[in-house]
């Protein structure tokens, strides 16, 4: 009579495992995702304030360094939003990538699952038909016996 393997629950677990880390990679790229994209909206916002200031101010109240400073740092502002929105598709871009990888990771969990639940079924109709075919050979002896052979 066999009896269950032993590597099922290892190969479940490790599994299991793969499952765990796979989250915790979304969970971690989907909070990056977050921080980029409020760094985003951040530097829209100062780009928007500071361009409005320009318009406000407009005239001799602001010298020519002043405003080439003013300018200059607007142009800085940009280029930074132009960076975070490369980063927030890079980010995306790991973020569906880290998403396949947990499905993948499910997919192989729900196999390694249902491998052990087939060897436990196989093993439990494996005892079955041991123990049916014990209860055969003792029916058959009190048969002959009862005949008086």
């Amino acid at each position: 009579m066999r009896e269950a393997r032993n590597c099922w629950p290892v190969l479940v677990r490790k599994a299991q495992d793969a499952v765990n880390d796979a989250q915790n990679d979304i969970l971690r790229a989907m909070a990056r995702v977050d921080q980029l994209e409020a760094s985003h909206q951040r530097l829209c916002k100062l780009y928007d304030e500071y361009r409005l200031q320009e318009q406000t101010h407009q005239a001799p109240v602001m010298g020519m360094q002043a405003s080439m400073n003013h300018r200059q740092f607007m142009a800085q502002l940009l280029n930074l939003q132009q960076r975070v929105v490369v980063d927030l598709g890079k980010a995306q871009a790991t973020l569906t990538q880290m998403r396949q990888k947990k499905l993948q990771a499910d997919i192989e969990l729900h196999k390694m699952t249902s491998l052990a639940e087939q060897d436990v079924k196989a093993v439990a109709q494996d005892a079955k038909r041991h123990e049916q075919k014990q209860m055969d050979e003792l029916g058959v002896r009190q048969f002959i016996l009862g005949m008086g052979y």
